[in-house]
């Protein structure tokens, strides 16, 4: 991501528009192995048992949480939820509606794990070494400046929203902070590993599994069945071919140890998984493949999400506002 892309998501962006901020429904799609496109890193997601809800405990300043002991002042989380706020009245949307209720008490949790991830990330880059520095700051800040007019226009928009120099300049550190440790985590991820070339059967029943398995022990053609009986639209036609993919790429993970687990020629039993019931085979496999641009992107997606967890999984958060609706 380069530094313009950067600059539209961060200081113009920490207003948390409702496309960003409140979790969109999604309707069921016909089953599928294999990821149709790449992901950006989900929103910020917290375990239970690292966060629990406490009165704040010092008068001033309040704080909205505390982050293995780091503050998150409650101040900064109500002029985020404000912006959000405002959002939602640009889009007509009125925040004391039913619909602005529900979208706000969505927002209430959402922005402050954004906050408490933030602080995640800095703590882990600080552990890391990795220092952004007042200079490296400030001369993004004075590209945006130059992108929106100069100064004058620049700062009129913060003020806008609610922001000062400031704020927008400690934002801008925060983000390159993130994406310098992102950078870091990508990295790490191979451009090559060991893929195998499978396809599979998908049905709904176990007993239609175990019918189609006893065709294939048989002697059937494995494709021929996949055409004839696979529920999976993505790769019926052309005979469950899931072409070849690495270790983490498939959304049933079942299917994929049971494909790593085969050699050429070979196929397995009925194989669960939450898409139904599966039988796998494999056509080739390759110790050391080059791995596509796109599947590349899903693997150093899932290892930055992977981080995160981590992050939230060992950090004692401690919550002093109350997010339920």
């Amino acid at each position: 991501m380069d530094l313009k892309t950067i600059g539209r998501l961060v200081v113009l962006a920490l207003l948390f528009a409702s496309t960003a901020c409140v979790p969109t429904l999604v309707t069921s799609e016909p089953p599928t192995l294999v990821p149709t496109s790449t992901a950006t890193v989900p929103a910020p997601t917290e375990p239970a048992a690292t966060s629990v809800v406490l009165p704040s405990p010092t008068p001033e300043p309040p704080l909205a949480a505390l982050v293995d002991g780091q503050p998150v002042y409650l101040a900064d989380y109500e002029r985020e939820l404000g912006r959000y706020e405002a959002s939602l009245l640009s889009q007509g949307i009125d925040p004391i509606s039913p619909d602005g209720q529900e979208n706000l008490a969505q927002a209430r949790a959402w922005i402050l794990n954004v906050m408490i991830e933030q602080v995640l990330t800095e703590q882990a880059a600080a552990a890391e070494g990795i220092v952004i520095s007042d200079a490296e700051v400030d001369a993004y800040m004075q590209e945006m400046i130059v992108e929106n007019g100069g100064e004058e226009l620049f700062r009129a928009k913060l003020a806008e929203w609610g922001e000062t120099y400031e704020d927008a300049w400690r934002e801008v550190r925060a983000q390159l902070i993130g994406m310098a440790m992102t950078d870091r985590i990508i990295e790490g991820v191979p451009a090559a590993a060991e893929q195998v070339h499978a396809r599979h059967i998908l049905v709904d029943t176990l007993q239609e599994a175990e019918r189609v398995l006893a065709q294939l022990q048989a002697g059937a053609d494995f494709a021929a069945l996949a055409r004839a009986y696979s529920q999976d639209t993505s790769t019926r036609e052309s005979g469950g071919d899931l072409g070849f993919f690495p270790r983490g790429i498939l959304v049933a993970p079942e299917v994929e140890e049971a494909a790593f687990a085969l050699q050429p020629g070979q196929f397995s039993g009925v194989v669960t998984s939450a898409l139904g019931y599966h039988i796998v085979q494999i056509i080739e496999r390759d110790p050391a493949r080059p791995v596509g641009p796109e599947t590349l992107r899903l693997l150093q997606d899932r290892a930055v999400q992977e981080w995160i967890e981590g992050l939230w999984a060992q950090a004692v958060v401690q919550r002093f506002v109350e997010i339920s609706p």
